[in-house]
């Protein structure tokens, strides 16, 4: 059921009325469900909470009475993620400067809101002010139903597409024609970073490892480091002596890409290590974590992830180090690639770190004869790389 958010000082005994006797009423003549966050929060954190529901809602209705902090807080970052078209603004009548009831040193709308449509109330006329909010919310349905039924794609194929090109026919002067793709995108509303904060925050989202490059590597050499460009920045590293190839791009809105040539091919060239798999893939969704952290997102915000493994075709499932003893006999691949993508907030991805990295692999591994590994496995694997080992 469509939802409307109503943000106001929680606790106060003349705005609980407010709500209860006319906000309440006239979101519900609307067909719309009423959500405050004191009544309706699922045991998260409040901020976490606020945001949600904010991202959520249909209708955003937030009371300036009392000069709540909380309420130009939450109604700023409506704006910033261009939700204000959703945004009913409200006040009690003797805020208005112009008002007969105003008094001087006391509560009003601050100038910043002051010049936007703010529908007054009296706490003696509350039917009247039901009525009034019912029209509103009813017109800003009808304005905002051709931007509700139209959603912002997470992906941008086109971006992806370019992105795949470039570094595919770099890979294949290299030498190698598998590669390991990793692709994110945040869910909407997107982001809007400059060139710097994206080049910052990239710098500090390496997850370093015993495991050779890092994902995304953020190095120094003039032909190796990072570069801006209109859309955001991007590095192309070549490795040592040209035995490996890796290039990623981040975009201001929060896309990132990342390719490699598989390790494997320099190790042993025409197999597929699945403890490596696991290992790179875990480190990408670490990585990704920790980059949206640093671009100040909640950890609420949600975002899609693509692994993307291509030259398959012919390779033998294997493994390095100790773990090769796991497997007794050769499986083979017969297609080329394999392709697959999930969601979910950042706090979703620590807190089932293991559950993700495996359903983004599992589809990998049963292309080598329907070969299958255990939870503990993909666990015992992850735990070792948190740890900083590789196994």
């Amino acid at each position: 059921m469509p939802q409307a958010f109503i943000m106001m000082q929680i606790g106060n005994p003349e705005l609980d009325r407010v709500c209860a006797d006319a906000i309440v009423p006239a979101i519900e003549a609307c067909r719309l469900e009423a959500r405050r966050v004191d009544k309706h929060n699922e045991g998260g954190l409040l901020k976490s909470e606020i945001i949600r529901f904010i991202q959520e809602s249909d209708i955003l209705i937030a009371d300036l009475t009392n000069e709540r902090q909380n309420a130009y807080l939450e109604i700023g970052y409506a704006m910033g993620v261009d939700k204000f078209k959703h945004l009913i603004l409200t006040v009690r009548e003797d805020h208005f400067l112009d008002s007969q009831d105003y008094k001087k040193g006391g509560p009003k709308v601050h100038f910043d809101l002051a010049g936007y449509d703010i529908l007054g109330w009296k706490i003696d006329d509350l039917p009247a002010f039901c009525k009034e909010l019912e029209k509103r919310i009813r017109r800003r349905s009808m304005l905002i139903t051709k931007y509700m039924s139209t959603p912002l794609p997470v992906w941008d194929l086109d971006w992806i597409t370019e992105q795949r090109n470039k570094a595919e026919e770099e890979n294949v002067k290299v030498g190698y024609s598998g590669y390991m793709e990793i692709r994110a995108a945040l869910m909407p509303p997107k982001i809007n970073k400059t060139q710097t904060e994206i080049s910052e925050a990239a710098r500090t989202a390496e997850i370093r490892s015993p495991f050779g490059w890092p994902i995304a590597a953020y190095l120094t050499k003039d032909d190796a480091k990072p570069k801006p460009r209109t859309d955001g920045i991007f590095a192309e590293i070549h490795g040592v002596m040209d035995k490996s190839y890796d290039y990623w791009a981040i975009r201001r809105n929060g896309d990132f890409y990342f390719f490699c040539s598989l390790f494997e091919d320099v190790r042993r060239p025409g197999e597929l290590f699945f403890n490596t798999r696991i290992v790179r893939v875990t480190e990408a969704l670490l990585y990704l974590m920790r980059l949206y952290t640093n671009f100040g997102l909640d950890r609420s915000a949600e975002f899609s992830v693509g692994v993307r493994h291509s030259g398959l075709k012919g390779r033998i499932l294997s493994a390095s180090g100790d773990r090769a003893l796991t497997l007794s006999l050769p499986r083979k691949c017969e297609v080329d690639f394999c392709d697959e993508e999930i969601s979910g907030s950042i706090d979703e991805f620590e807190g089932k770190l293991v559950e993700k990295a495996e359903a983004l692999l599992a589809p990998l591994f049963r292309l080598f004869e329907f070969f299958e590994l255990g939870h503990p496995i993909y666990d015992d694997i992850i735990s070792n790389f948190v740890k900083g080992r590789v196994t």
